[in-house]
């Protein structure tokens, strides 16, 4: 709905596309109009010649009855395959033409667009109310204003070229079959391009006319763009519920990868990150959970409960929380801080199991580039 407001905005690449999908765009009756016309008087041009040799054959033939003929009735029927095959070849190049201009007169404004929507029936059409009202509206009157132009238009251009043309027209009568036929047609032709010629004055005008008229009605409200973009961008309220739910789903599968993991790094408090490694594949350790605050805990309860080590070195967690995305292997500035973690654990399990003595723990100040350093304040 408007609510009132003007329609100032430009239409949508959306509002465009629904435009078309309901069959509402720019067509011009007059531009289809000249098409019909125009290729209707090119295609007589081109096949005047045929036409005149199948009237020719056709006069022949009605020339060559004799008096009985006149009077069988069945002479007509015998007669009616021959006048159909004297006159098929120029009549289907003809109509063939006059389809192909009126099919381009019809879409070079506004395209080719086929719309279920307005191939069907509307009530609202039956209505004779609505019917009354389009007859004496705007637009019937402006219909009624190009009609009486067009009226004027080809009346004016046919007293004058008819006049141009009258010594032609009295001359035919002394031309000789079937020559005179062509000749015929094609001058009735040339005349007729002409005067379908003169309506390009009427479509210069009504075209430009008609998309201005369409571009206006597919104008928006300043309130209707904000809609649309609110429809397609989604609903914040429901874009939230998602995101929620999503980050619900991702922890879920986090907290359920931890116990799997090898080591997880703290801070101690802030920052935790698990971290799970192949020694017989060859990618790097990734991250399976990384967290900070309350999923920091969350993380370092569950590895615990698990019996995952937990190391303590804030550089190196902050470092990996940072740079490094759930799921995805650590940079390559890191192999060797993290290869020094991943030692002592090796070192951890065999000393519980017996094979080995207490290993030292990994140094607070392990090799991490200064570009993947990051202090507590960060994020």
């Amino acid at each position: 709905m408007s609510d009132g407001q003007e329609k100032t905005e430009e239409p949508t690449a959306k509002k465009q596309e629904q435009a078309r999908e309901k069959g509402q765009v720019a067509r011009s009756k007059e531009l289809g109009t000249l098409g019909v016309l125009l290729s209707a008087a090119i295609a007589l041009i081109i096949t005047a010649p045929q036409f005149a040799l199948g009237l020719e054959s056709i006069m022949a033939m009605q020339f060559e009855l004799d008096r009985n003929a006149g009077f069988d009735q069945m002479v007509m029927f015998q007669l009616w395959p021959k006048v159909g095959s004297a006159l098929l070849k120029p009549m289907s190049i003809f109509f063939g033409i006059v389809v192909l201009g009126a099919f381009v007169g019809n879409i070079m404004l506004g395209g080719f667009n086929f719309s279920m929507q307005a191939a069907s029936p509307k009530p609202s059409k039956m209505s004779p109310l609505k019917g009354f009202k389009r007859m004496f509206g705007p637009q019937a009157i402006v219909e009624l204003l190009k009609g009486l132009g067009k009226f004027f238009v080809i009346a004016i251009c046919s007293y004058f070229l008819l006049k141009w043309q009258f010594p032609k027209i009295i001359s035919l009568s002394e031309g000789i079959q079937p020559v005179i036929f062509a000749d015929a047609l094609k001058l009735v032709g040339f005349i007729f391009v002409l005067m379908v010629l003169s309506l390009l004055l009427i479509v210069a005008i009504d075209v430009p006319f008609q998309s201005h008229k369409h571009h206006k009605q597919l104008k928006m409200t300043k309130q209707e763009v904000k809609d649309e973009r609110k429809n397609s961008e989604g609903n914040p309220q429901v874009k939230a519920k998602m995101r929620s739910m999503q980050m619900s789903m991702v922890m879920r599968r986090m907290m359920q990868d931890i116990p799997q993991a090898d080591v997880v790094v703290t801070n101690p408090t802030h920052f935790a990150v698990a971290l799970k490694y192949d020694p017989n594949g060859r990618d790097a350790p990734r991250v399976v959970a990384k967290g900070r605050d309350e999923v920091a805990a969350r993380i370092r309860e569950i590895a615990d409960e698990a019996e995952v080590p937990l190391l303590s070195n804030p550089p190196l967690a902050r470092s990996i929380y940072y740079t490094t995305e759930l799921g995805h292997e650590i940079p390559e500035g890191l192999f060797m801080a993290v290869a020094q973690v991943l030692a002592y654990v090796y070192q951890l399990r065999a000393f519980h199991s017996g094979r080995g003595k207490r290993p030292k723990k990994p140094s607070s100040e392990l090799p991490i580039p200064e570009d993947l350093q990051f202090d507590e304040e960060v994020g």
